[in-house]
């Protein structure tokens, strides 16, 4: 399931859901996107006010249930969740909420890696990081790029 909102989630909540009537799971993969409260820059850090999350809508829900139906044919997930906010945050506020769950732990523990990985680099959202020093547009890390490439086939 994708969600695209703007309003937080409860972390419980939605794995309860997921995980409703399926005795057949044996284990949950999750993993929950912050934003943090500094952001590398140049070598030094830069404190961060707020940063605002944009997106295409239809394109992005698009894209990103092509990246979760991708995890579903590499592994055996009895449920799958993503949900990614959008508009103005704060530091510590929830971004994304990515959730496995399998039989078996090493399956959700890789889709859920694969998820977020291929999140960060393939999914159409835009991030504009407002500090003490004016906007900037926060760009793909190579660090990411690495990561979501391990996936590719």
């Amino acid at each position: 399931m994708i969600r695209i909102q703007e309003e937080d989630f409860d972390v419980g909540t939605e794995i309860a859901l997921m995980t409703a009537d399926k005795a057949m799971i044996g284990g949950i993969a999750a993993f929950i996107g912050l934003v943090r409260d500094m952001a590398p820059v140049e070598g030094t850090d830069k404190r961060i006010n707020a940063m605002n999350l944009e997106h295409y809508p239809g394109m992005t829900e698009k894209k990103l249930c092509e990246i979760e139906a991708e995890a579903n044919r590499r592994w055996p997930l009895d449920a799958s969740l993503v949900i990614h906010r959008y508009g103005s945050l704060k530091p510590g506020d929830q971004i994304v909420l990515v959730t496995c769950a399998s039989a078996h732990r090493q399956a959700a523990f890789e889709a859920c890696q694969f998820l977020i990985d291929w999140l960060k680099t393939e999914a159409p959202f835009w991030k504009l990081e407002d500090t003490d020093d004016g906007t900037m547009w926060v760009e793909t890390r190579d660090t990411d790029k690495a990561a979501a490439a391990r996936w590719k086939k």
